[in-house]
């Protein structure tokens, strides 16, 4: 099984490929702060066999929303919380959107079934 969604090349976007340095460098955000954001529980980049942090393009945008949200004045306590509640809010809209489907099929169903 390959880590590429497509023929682009690029990795999935839950791979972690770049290390701390890297993921600084393209977010923008010190080294130091990716280690805090770490024990703060705000961002859980992959491990490596070696036990070297490796961040993925998902990691990358979870700390642009970091990034907006200390731009804000947000402390970290408040931050852990908006993003625990931004991600409860995307698994339940998810799990709406597969509720729908559902409930279309079950729909579609019962009128064939009606039908005959």
């Amino acid at each position: 099984m390959t880590d590429r969604p497509d023929d682009s090349g690029a990795p999935a976007a839950d791979h972690g490929v770049y290390g701390i340095s890297v993921a600084a460098e393209l977010s923008g955000v010190a080294v130091q702060s990716l280690r805090l954001y770490e024990r703060h529980g705000l961002l859980t980049p992959a491990r490596s066999d070696g036990g070297t942090r490796r961040y993925s393009a998902d990691d990358l945008a979870r700390l642009k929303r970091i990034s907006e949200l200390v731009d804000a004045g947000i402390n970290l306590a408040g931050i852990a919380r908006i993003l625990n509640l931004e991600d409860d809010n995307a698994a339940l809209s998810a799990a709406n959107t597969d509720l729908q489907s559902t409930n279309r099929e079950l729909r579609d169903a019962t009128k064939t079934k009606k039908s005959r």
